[in-house]
């Protein structure tokens, strides 16, 4: 068998949806777990739709992510231009348009706008295309006439309106279709330009592209595309299509929920890696079903024949929890250098950032949590003295008062403000009191936090906070306490 290759083929219209992020990714692993060669093609023919700087998206997200590409138009293999409008401007799309006109499986359509508004339909509450072959009937004659003489046209495939047609995909198996639903879709565009379908196939052919891989909602296509590699005796390639993401609610996942692409998921305190390794599960499952891979991990185990049929669900909240085991699983000095800016949004005051860091690394599932997590150190919320009731650790607003007016001096006295010799003072004053350890700490972390969860315990808080700012907030624990009896 020759040796694999894949192709990534985006549009440069804007940010990386998760869609496309999984195309690549998918086109990548299925090269790489055979050791095949991965391909960057830039597909620009819809002028309308570019976006400056998109193409600089594509590259920055490819590299970030690891997706790295043999091929392309930073790495000539051999078979490029490997930018769509570059081929088209060497007249590639439109040699091939015409060797189809020769052989009768493509034409010149000189129609109108006016005429061809008058062949739509309505099928099945939709309105829809369906081209009358008007043109096809033209003669030879007529055709060179009207290109004498500037007529705008467009060239179109010649399906047969009769039998059918088969072609093979390696996830939903064999799919037939009358070839009467095959309308004779246009291959190069009034504009030169050649559509996507048609550079598509001329391209994936040119450049031996062995396994295509692509989205679902292009099957309904694949035939005409099978056509187009029969008519020019082409060998067609393995189909690989992928099934559609959704959102929670089970529709189409759109740019309006917020997380569609993989910049927004990015700025939303995603790391890179989590990204991939998500996106990877929306579709497949290795045979081991584990869940957390490393990219290499994800080349060793993906088999494209693992990958389901059904709509892959885009499940945020297991995202952020895939997410959170790898900031948990982070080298502490990379995790500090991305959490800073946003300790440093909250936290003004002189205290050891490293620290705070620590305490939240384990606590977190995505960056922008670290705020909550940490606000109270920069002033005491006000709080609710129903906080300092806590069943299980069997305190409520008289016990705890008592626990704090008791703990205060005992901290007044103590000058070593470190974790342990904190912990060590108070576990002293657990034994006096022949209390549990929860007796002491809960009541004592509601004072200095005023909060109901916290990153850390009570003696780790408030060797963040230093003794003064500590006791300060013991005192007002104790004078609300004192105020709501």
């Amino acid at each position: 068998m020759s040796k694999v290759r894949t192709r990534f083929a985006p549009s440069p219209t804007g940010r990386m949806h998760v869609g496309n992020l999984r195309t690549a990714l998918y086109a990548y692993l299925v090269a790489k777990h055979e050791g095949g060669d991965f391909i960057l093609r830039i597909e620009d023919t819809d002028q309308e739709r570019y976006v400056e700087g998109a193409v600089d998206i594509i590259y920055r997200t490819l590299q970030k992510t690891g997706l790295i590409h043999d091929e392309g138009p930073d790495k000539d293999g051999g078979c490029g231009p490997y930018v769509q409008s570059e081929r088209q401007a060497q007249g590639i799309y439109l040699k091939y348009a015409k060797e189809l006109i020769d052989k009768g499986e493509a034409y010149y359509c000189f129609c109108d706008k006016e005429r061809l508004e008058g062949l739509k339909k309505v099928v099945a509450g939709k309105e829809i295309h369906v081209y009358d072959k008007h043109c096809l009937h033209l003669s030879k004659e007529e055709v060179e006439e009207k290109l004498a003489a500037g007529v705008p046209y467009v060239i179109r495939q010649n399906n047969p309106t009769e039998g059918t047609t088969t072609f093979e995909d390696e996830i939903y198996g064999d799919i037939t279709v009358d070839n009467a639903e095959l309308d004779d879709m246009i291959l190069i565009k009034s504009d030169g330009y050649p559509t996507y379908n048609f550079a598509n196939v001329v391209d994936d052919h040119l450049m031996g592209i062995t396994h295509v891989v692509r989205g679902n909602e292009y099957l309904s296509s694949s035939p005409k595309y099978n056509r187009l590699y029969e008519a020019f005796g082409w060998e067609v390639p393995v189909y690989i299509h992928c099934p559609l993401i959704t959102d929670e609610n089970h529709q189409k996942l759109s740019k309006r929920c917020g997380h569609s692409s993989f910049e927004d998921l990015v700025e939303q305190g995603f790391l890179t890696e989590a990204i991939v390794n998500f996106v990877a599960l929306l579709g497949w499952s290795p045979a081991d079903n584990q869940e957390i891979m490393t990219l290499e991990e994800l080349v060793e185990k993906f088999d494209y024949h693992h990958m389901n049929k059904s709509p892959a669900v885009f499940d945020y909240t297991k995202l952020k929890w895939m997410n959170g085991e790898y900031i948990k699983k982070m080298d502490f000095d990379k995790f500090y250098e991305m959490a800073l800016p946003y300790i440093k949004e909250v936290i003004t005051k002189d205290y050891d950032l490293k620290k705070i860091a620590h305490m939240v690394q384990t606590r977190i599932e995505i960056f922008p949590d670290i705020r909550d997590h940490i606000d109270f150190f920069e002033e005491l919320p006000e709080y609710d003295v129903a906080m300092y009731t806590h069943k299980k650790m069997k305190t409520n607003a008289q016990t705890s008062l008592e626990v704090l007016q008791e703990i205060l001096p005992v901290l007044e006295a103590q000058e070593d403000y470190s974790n342990d010799a904190l912990y060590q003072t108070l576990l002293k004053y657990v034994e006096q009191k022949g209390c549990k350890n929860g007796y002491v700490m809960w009541p004592i972390r509601t004072a200095v936090s005023g909060k109901q969860m916290t990153p850390g315990g009570a003696t780790e808080l408030m060797e963040v906070l230093g003794k003064e700012e500590s006791l300060a907030r013991i005192r007002k624990g104790i004078e609300l306490l004192s105020q709501a009896q």
